[in-house]
């Protein structure tokens, strides 16, 4: 229809869209170039924290690396971040790199409807700065929302300790494979923080797509922990080895134990090893994607499921 041509001229695109994704082949990879040289780090790169904008990765890709990201079935160029290496941070547990996003560019749409989107999207956030939960530079959320290119899991966080328990959605998570390390960025004002610095455990619940709603309501303990935990809308279990109150009905649990944390910006960047992983069902699993990649699959008629 004539709507759905006009549309994006009239009004930005959605930052994020919400999909079910089952995980199995990726459906992005990401390489990291350098020099002549390549490296896929599609499971090996992760957002250590928003502001300022940094990457994670086990790979050295020197000073001044390129980060793209491609189309697993084609091959297609969809986007890419210049990076800049960060010789002042160090994990001191294994030789990660980490990186600050200096530039960033994506071919999800065509021009000129690319810069005028990215226009309308910038001066939304400007409007609405006040209530922007990202607190960060339009330029900088445009760089993010190329990070989400790799269509990233939203898992919820289980942290217990004796005086303390909470439960809460994150999705900066993920694996830096060659490390063998897995890692997490929260946000430093989360009222958990502290505590996960301390007792060194954490589960992750990876939900099904469908408990989107349940999920997002949990989104307000990252500001105050529950009080009813009986209240809560997902039943839950203690997890394997932890004892952690974990979602019944998870897709995946995993159990890490916290062998190094650090402050990076806004942002804790937590690096664990897994203790545990129980893999109970292959099912659709709630993942946030940008929304120009979204609108790109949607035009080859491959657009993943909305939730």
């Amino acid at each position: 229809m004539w709507k759905d041509w006009v549309r994006p001229f009239v009004r930005p695109l959605p930052q994020w869209s919400a999909v079910a994704v089952v995980p199995a082949a990726p459906l992005v990879t990401a390489a990291l170039r350098w020099d002549g040289q390549a490296v896929d780090v599609t499971a090996d790169h992760t957002v250590a924290s928003l502001h300022p904008l940094t990457i994670a990765s086990s790979v050295d890709g020197g000073a001044r690396p390129v980060l793209e990201y491609r189309d697993g079935a084609s091959g297609r160029l969809l986007g890419r971040l210049q990076l800049v290496r960060d010789s002042s941070l160090a994990a001191g547990v294994a030789p990660l790199a980490f990186y600050r996003v200096e530039a960033g560019e994506h071919r999800c749409l065509a021009w000129p409807l690319r810069p005028w989107n990215a226009w309308l999207q910038n001066r939304g956030m400007a409007k609405h700065a006040a209530s922007n939960h990202l607190n960060m530079p339009p330029a900088a959320a445009q760089q993010l929302m190329i990070a989400y290119l790799c269509p990233r899991p939203v898992v919820l966080v289980s942290v217990a300790a004796e005086e303390h328990r909470n439960i809460f959605p994150m999705d900066l998570i993920g694996p830096l494979e060659r490390s063998g390390l897995y890692s997490l960025a929260l946000r430093s004002t989360n009222v958990s923080e502290p505590v996960l610095r301390d007792v060194r455990k954490v589960a992750l619940s990876h939900v099904p797509a469908a408990m989107k709603g349940m999920v997002y309501k949990l989104a307000a303990h990252h500001r105050q922990p529950p009080q009813d935990w009986n209240g809560l809308p997902l039943p839950l279990r203690p997890s394997r080895e932890f004892g952690i109150p974990v979602v019944a009905g998870a897709l995946r649990i995993q159990e890490l134990a916290i062998v190094h944390s650090q402050i990076i910006g806004s942002h804790t960047f937590f690096l664990a090893r897994t203790i545990s992983s129980e893999d109970r069902e292959e099912a659709a699993q709630l993942h946030h994607t940008a929304g120009f990649h979204q609108a790109y699959r949607r035009r080859r008629h491959q657009a993943l499921p909305e939730v």
